[in-house]
């Protein structure tokens, strides 16, 4: 769903233009505190705003962007751009949004795997030093031989993991 913002009346052709460019359903709000409430209220994939009304109400807009959440701001000036700019702007943020996303994750799932690779490794040495240990139990040797072959397998299943993400 796509929240315009706008008090000008070619707001109505904008929206339907949006609409059949997005495949999404589209909201109007014809005043800064109606796209807060809304922003409150639900989840939209963008929010455009009005550049004018954007400029001449400094403190609602920033309000509104609070609440933003994941869509994708986009502030226009409706005044002199057609629908077809319009959707054009929205697709091309939605793109970049999407892009920024999966940069981000493949970043937490890059950071994530160094971590564990790490504690895997302070694992693995530490069980071999344990092993070296002379007069260990048997039961104790046995478990930390069990405990050594789980962070080996979980090493190479990380191992394998990224490789097919590669």
């Amino acid at each position: 769903m796509i929240l315009l913002v706008s008090a000008l009346e070619q707001r109505e052709r904008c929206a339907a233009a949006l609409k059949e460019a997005m495949g999404e359903p589209v909201v109007i709000a014809e005043n800064l505190l109606q796209a807060t409430t809304l922003l409150r209220a639900e989840v939209f994939t963008a929010a455009i705003f009005d550049d004018q009304l954007a400029q001449s109400e400094p403190d609602e807009i920033e309000t509104a962007l609070k609440y933003v959440g994941t869509a994708v701001p986009l502030e226009i000036n409706l005044g002199i751009s057609g629908p077809e700019r319009l959707a054009r702007e929205v697709r091309a943020g939605a793109r970049r949004r999407k892009h920024e996303e999966e940069a981000s994750r493949e970043a937490a799932v890059l950071g994530l795997r160094r971590e564990l690779n790490g504690t895997l490794t302070t694992l693995l040495l530490d069980c071999e030093l344990a092993l070296e240990t002379s007069g260990l139990p048997a039961k104790a040797t046995e478990r930390l031989v069990s405990v050594h072959g789980a962070a080996q397998k979980l090493r190479s299943q990380l191992a394998g993991s990224a490789a097919a993400g590669a």
